[in-house]
């Protein structure tokens, strides 16, 4: 006969705790087994958090970093909520090192008072990365791709009440005026910045206009950020004019970007620039293909700049058969003895025989040549039509489809990492995020690398 045995409470909470001892998820294991913070962390954010708390202190630097890597990972939109998921989770507090849990303004305050020593160590882990990248592709971290985007703050003006609440003042003067549209007024009576700081700006933005702290970001094209640049009132005063009210636009943005970017990281050389239409501008191409050294800039043109057209070149800048009016055929580049690099252009009707003759099937020819007409651009006489790439060609069209990453990561950082969910309108806060965002993503690409993995842009979909 089996003894029976009397199940106890204490016995089902020291095995449930056994087994969250013992088998932690793998998540938390992954993070313990291939990532060590403060291999990362440079020396002098040490030593400012040492001169600031003193060598004893009761939680460590590496705690804070590694608790709000974790919040960006589960994408917890508030200090609060995080608080919380260290308090129920044992394995998270393990990992991130602390024995008390620090109160919910201690975080706040870390990231106000570090912003500039979370920079650094985004900047320090870019140049980590850098190698990995190379080793993923090399062509596609060759290549730099630049966009802006706004953060909502979170400001009164970003209330719909707030919106309404002018609208029914238009729609009351409306009444006596039938001509009068009282939505087109009231957006024309939205202020173009908010009252707590003129650096949160009414932009467009996802759709929808709201008031926002502007940043630009560079990334390769693996989608891996190399660059968050605050497009704020400091931006201003060192590359732009600190009196202007206006919003920083993207083409403003994006020279002196560049150049801070190459200024922290000498070292680093990239041969293609890729951007939307807003960067089409002479300016632009010139100092991208002359002082930044790209040698190629895809970059789509914009209708709106064509201020003449030459009826022989289509809108590609492609040279046009006098016969037929359509495009000549592209046959590369040529690099002749003491004279400038040009490309070179045939009549597309054109063919080779057998003994490498050319020769020509058109039966009204514009030139007495039997291989037909040839034509020669010289790039650097029109770098906007010619930006070290022929436009409208294949070769264009695969470089141009990878420009959509610098998206995706903007769109991870703010829907996945929950920034563009954050309670604030401090913009040092916002700022932190930002960086904090960075270290995220570069964090996790060395993961993936130490496991040889191709998952390297989000630690939930490396851990699937």
């Amino acid at each position: 006969m089996n003894k029976s045995y009397q199940l106890k409470l204490s016995d089902i909470y020291n095995n449930c705790n056994k087994i969250l001892e013992e088998d932690k998820p793998s998540f938390i294991k992954l993070l313990e087994d291939n990532l060590d913070i403060s291999e990362y962390i440079p020396a002098s954010f040490y030593k400012n958090f040492y001169q600031r708390f003193g060598r004893t202190r009761k939680y460590s630097l590496e705690s804070f970093v590694s608790a709000l890597v974790i919040q960006l990972v589960f994408s917890i939109p508030t200090v609060k909520l995080l608080r919380q998921f260290l308090v129920y989770s044992k394995p998270l507090r393990e990992f991130c090192g602390f024995d008390t849990l620090p109160d919910e303004g201690k975080f706040s305050t870390f990231k106000k008072v570090f912003v500039s020593d979370l920079k650094v160590l985004f900047e320090h882990l870019v140049e980590i990365t850098e190698p990995i990248c190379q080793k993923l592709s090399f062509e596609l971290s060759s290549a730099l791709i630049f966009d802006t985007t706004g953060i909502e703050a979170y400001v009164t003006e970003n209330n719909p009440k707030y919106l309404n609440k002018i609208i029914k003042q238009q729609k009351t003067f409306a009444k006596n005026n039938p001509a009068f549209d009282p939505y087109k007024s009231a957006y024309a009576n939205m202020p173009k910045h908010s009252s707590v700081s003129k650096d949160i700006k009414h932009l467009y933005i996802n759709g929808h206009f709201c008031y926002v702290y502007k940043y630009g970001l560079l990334t390769n094209g693996l989608g891996i950020v190399r660059h968050i640049s605050p497009l704020d009132a400091d931006f201003k005063s060192e590359h732009l004019s600190p009196d202007d009210d206006k919003s920083v636009g993207d083409n403003t943005a994006l020279i002196p970007v560049l150049s801070d970017f190459f200024s922290t990281h000498s070292s680093f050389n990239y041969n293609t620039f890729i951007g939307d239409s807003a960067f089409d501008s002479a300016d632009t191409y010139k100092a991208l293909l002359g002082d930044l050294h790209f040698s190629k800039a895809v970059i789509p043109l914009n209708v709106r700049n064509q201020k003449y057209s030459d009826p022989d070149f289509d809108e590609f800048g492609h040279p046009v058969c006098q016969s037929t009016n359509s495009p000549m055929r592209y046959e590369g580049v040529v690099n002749g003895k003491n004279r400038p690099t040009r490309d070179k252009w045939v009549c597309p009707k054109s063919f080779t025989d057998t003994k490498g003759n050319r020769h020509t099937s058109c039966h009204n020819p514009c030139t007495n040549s039997s291989c037909g007409r040839m034509f020669y651009t010289y790039p650097e006489k029109d770098l906007r039509m010619y930006p070290g790439i022929v436009r409208n060609t294949e070769k264009w069209d695969n470089l141009y489809k990878i420009r959509p990453v610098v998206e995706q990561t903007i769109n991870q950082f703010k829907e996945h990492m929950g920034i563009g969910n954050i309670k604030s309108r401090d913009q040092k806060t916002f700022n932190a995020s930002m960086y904090m965002a960075g270290i995220t993503q570069l964090l996790t690409l060395i993961i993936a690398d130490k496991l040889c993995l191709k998952k390297f842009r989000s630690l939930k979909k490396l851990i699937a």
